[in-house]
């Protein structure tokens, strides 16, 4: 009979839940849910290695361990950080990892064009709601911004440039989704950028998933590009006949109309099921799905509230029978935080 595994306590925010040995910060804050689990631009659960690049999950670990309870000098990464036993990390409640997200997300938008009005991905964007909550509202750079031409890098696949925060998700779901890598991180530093081989072109069964893996609009959808504002369109969760996936998508629909097809992604923007380039990109009819009906999306945007105001909503605690529900006083602890940002 095998040992059981003891797991770890971790309190985040106030908030304890255990974890096993090995599990992120990241990941144990998602376990709690809520408000207190940081933004990440680069860091996908289900793709290999991910994460360290964009440093938005920045936290302050105010107590290493119970073993060493002292604390860690600096912000740490929370999705490449492993927690350990006792561990006592605070996001939303420290000033210190708020300042550190700020200068993170000012980075982030020293050369994005902000043409979020032009943009496919307004009110689906991360780096948008980042920039909501923490961005300047005017920039202190002088120097000129980094300039790109839009690039067809497929068939069915434009790249912007211009846009792209060298997340490096497309380039490992390419890695670990497709049976070759045709694109990848060219040159390095500030003129580091995605781009193809000589000659090549995405162009296999599953390089559309590239698209919804890109947490900013640098990877765009051809056949749907500027064919609607997402807001204007309705989320159906649909399936259809398919000898390569799974069938299951969401189907975004404007009246009668197909705009655009996209997998399946939970609350913090993760695919749930890989849908292959056929369902993405070339069935656009609404008979060839079975529409099973309306898609909840539960990942909270600037748009997706149809207004521009800050969030009101309650915290939304994962169904987790270890997670500790959010008490009074960590609700007054909050509000506090809240209104000082406002």
């Amino acid at each position: 009979m095998s040992e059981e595994v003891k797991k770890f306590k971790v309190t985040i925010d106030g908030q304890t839940t255990e974890v096993l040995p090995g599990t992120s910060i990241l990941e144990a804050a998602r376990q709690i849910g809520g408000k207190s689990v940081p933004p990440a631009m680069c860091y996908y659960s289900k793709l290999e290695t991910s994460g360290g690049r964009c440093r938005t999950c920045l936290v302050e670990v105010s107590k290493g361990s119970e073993a060493d309870p002292r604390p860690m000098p600096k912000l740490v990464a929370s999705c490449r950080t492993g927690v350990m036993d006792g561990m006592e990390v605070k996001n939303l409640s420290s000033e210190k990892a708020q300042e550190g997200r700020k200068a993170v997300t000012e980075f982030l938008l020293v050369n994005h064009p902000l043409d979020c009005p032009v943009c496919d991905q307004a009110g689906e964007c991360h780096l948008q709601d980042l920039g909501y909550e923490h961005g300047n509202l005017e920039t202190r750079t002088e120097f000129e911004r980094n300039t790109y031409d839009a690039d067809d890098i497929g068939p069915n696949i434009k790249l912007n440039m211009n846009r792209c925060i060298l997340c490096a998700r497309c380039v490992l779901a390419a890695n670990q989704l497709t049976e070759k890598r045709e694109h990848g991180i060219l040159y390095r530093g500030d003129h580091a950028e995605i781009s193809t081989m000589l000659n090549k072109a995405l162009d296999n069964d599953f390089i559309g998933n590239v698209i919804d893996v890109c947490p900013v609009g640098a990877l765009t959808d051809r056949t749907a590009r500027f064919t609607s504002r997402v807001w204007f369109t309705k989320p159906y969760n649909a399936t259809c006949s398919c000898t390569k996936c799974s069938g299951k998508a969401v189907v975004w629909m404007k009246g009668d109309e197909v705009v655009r097809v996209t997998a399946r992604k939970d609350q913090y923007g993760e695919v749930e099921e890989w849908i292959c380039d056929e369902c993405r990109f070339h069935k656009k009819d609404t008979a060839l799905w079975n529409i099973e009906g309306p898609r909840h999306i539960d990942r909270h945007s600037v748009i997706s509230l149809n207004h521009y105001e800050k969030k009101t909503d309650s915290y939304n605690v994962l169904e987790n029978a270890e997670a500790k529900e959010i008490g009074v006083a960590d609700e007054k602890e909050i509000e506090k935080l809240d209104n000082e940002t406002i």
